[in-house]
């Protein structure tokens, strides 16, 4: 790359004579040209550092999945659900790897499925970089680890890693390719031929991500049946409390923070300015406006589930209140760039009556999921998408979106109903084609013998069964004062007298 510096002795031997002024100029175009590339490479470094520490904090919600997952189940189980969060991010790792970031934006390719980058060939290109694989692998592994929950307490490790990688390998790029890829069939960034003219807007993933792995959980745990005791035998529901509300606080929160990737960084870069160049509002503005969406259809959900269980139980549930918030966020994921902070109070007040609907219909049908994922994914994630349909504003649409003029929004917005059409068809062909995938998956693992554990592990606990010991030391088996032997020859201490020498 040539240099940035220039002095004026550079100039002077071009301007001694007329005859120069084309030397000249050459040679000021050769520096301009320096310059631009110079700004060129330094907005790619701040684009791809920017989706790097997205990457980074949407990973970070896996250790939020694992605290609220333990505290979520019983103690003797928390070994046994840890372990799956780990090994939902490993074998995730490897299927993305191989299969699924290709059959997820393998481009150029069909509508329905990606063709190339298998194994990241020819990565990286015009096309894609490292970075993108990582994000993305990020999004492929909390779909998973939301199935898990669903199916805690009483599935076989086996399980687990053959539905995390077909989830995480076939399930769940598929469904990305179809709404994120430009090649896919109902994609809002394909060139021609959108979907009702719009495309399906589900920014960073209410229906790819919590539908794809709350509709996978709710097949798990249907046809893994309930766990033994949560209903007695008249059919009333008897509630197996989880062992730590401290690790499902703290699994919220952690939560929370990576939503901020998850959302935010769905918009991939930041250096982008819309409108005319060097005004203060840009990609950056909307990535602020983003964050807030997120933050306030949370809080609201939290807010409203704490004073509507209040209402309905008599007493204030953290539990109830951390569900509702991670609720709102579920719902807020797929139209957070396009709505106003307004909207977004709606969707988290409706997104907690949702979650409290689901949960009543799953108990009635005897359903039992350990921490509500396929309830608060799945329903929330729904309403996600619908609430986009009717809320998305003419001018985020445009700017998210751009390059198409007259694209439709909101219907109550004033943009009609074709946005809100393109979103129905979405929640069909997720509810139908994870049905078709997961479904008979789960049916034939439960037919060979390799879904449920035993009545009796189940009742000890896979954490003695399983996984050698359980996840808590209630003493420390080191400590030699703590065995018989040793108390039996310990030596009593000297007799201590008093200045009234009377002994104690």
């Amino acid at each position: 790359m040539a240099t940035l510096t220039c002095s004026a002795s550079d100039l002077a031997s071009f301007l001694n004579t007329v005859n120069d002024t084309s030397s000249a100029a050459s040679y000021l175009c050769s520096r301009f040209d320096s310059i631009s590339k110079t700004l060129s490479d330094t907005s790619f470094a701040v684009n791809t550092t920017y989706l790097l520490f997205s990457a980074y904090l949407v990973f970070a919600m896996q250790l939020g999945f694992a605290m609220l997952c333990a505290g979520s189940v019983r103690a003797k189980n928390t070994m046994n659900i840890m372990l799956t969060n780990v090994l939902d991010a490993a074998a995730g790792a490897l299927s993305y790897y191989l299969f699924g970031f290709a059959f997820a934006f393998g481009s150029p390719s069909n509508g329905f499925i990606g063709r190339h980058f298998f194994g990241l060939r020819d990565v990286p290109s015009p096309l894609t970089d490292y970075s993108f694989f990582l994000y993305q692998w990020a999004f492929a592994i909390a779909a998973a680890g939301i199935t898990s929950g669903s199916i805690a307490e009483r599935t076989q490790f086996v399980a687990y890693l053959i539905y995390s990688s077909f989830l995480t390998g076939f399930v769940y790029p598929i469904v990305s390719h179809w709404f994120w890829s430009s090649d896919g069939w109902a994609s809002p960034t394909r060139p021609d031929n959108l979907l009702f003219g719009s495309g399906v807007i589900d920014f960073a993933g209410s229906g790819v991500v919590h539908m794809v792995g709350g509709i996978a959980g709710l097949w798990g745990a249907l046809i893994e049946g309930p766990r033994i005791g949560r209903f007695d035998q008249s059919g009333r529901s008897v509630v197996l409390r989880g062992h730590s509300a401290s690790l499902v606080v703290l699994g919220s929160f952690l939560l929370w923070f990576g939503w901020y990737g998850f959302n935010p960084g769905s918009f991939l870069t930041i250096l982008k300015s819309y409108g005319e160049s060097g005004g203060y509002y840009g990609q950056w503005t909307a990535i602020g406006r983003t964050a807030v969406t997120t933050t306030l259809a949370g809080c609201t959900a939290a807010l409203t589930t704490l004073f509507s269980k209040r209402l309905l139980v008599g007493h204030w549930n953290v539990i109830d209140v951390c569900n509702g918030l991670l609720g709102g966020f579920a719902a807020i994921t797929s139209g957070c760039s396009v709505v106003e902070p307004w909207a977004a109070i709606i969707c988290g007040f409706v997104a907690a009556w949702v979650l409290i609907g689901c949960n009543k219909l799953a108990e009635k049908l005897k359903y039992d999921d350990p921490l509500e994922a396929a309830q608060l994914h799945g329903g929330c994630g729904t309403w996600g998408i619908l609430f986009t349909g009717l809320f998305a504003r003419e001018a985020y649409v445009g700017e998210v979106y751009p390059g198409r003029p007259g694209r439709p929004y909101g219907l109550f917005m004033g943009g009609g109903g074709r946005l809100l059409a393109a979103q129905i068809i979405q929640i069909l062909v997720i509810a139908g084609w994870v049905t078709a995938t997961m479904g008979p998956l789960f049916y034939g693992l439960k037919k060979i013998n390799l879904l449920r554990i035993s009545r009796d592990d189940e009742m000890a606990g896979m954490d003695l069964t399983r996984h050698g010991g359980f996840a808590y030391a209630y003493h420390d088996e080191d400590d030699s004062s703590q065995k018989p032997a040793f108390a039996m020859r310990r030596v009593e201490p000297a007799n201590v007298f008093t200045p009234d020498n009377q002994s104690v």
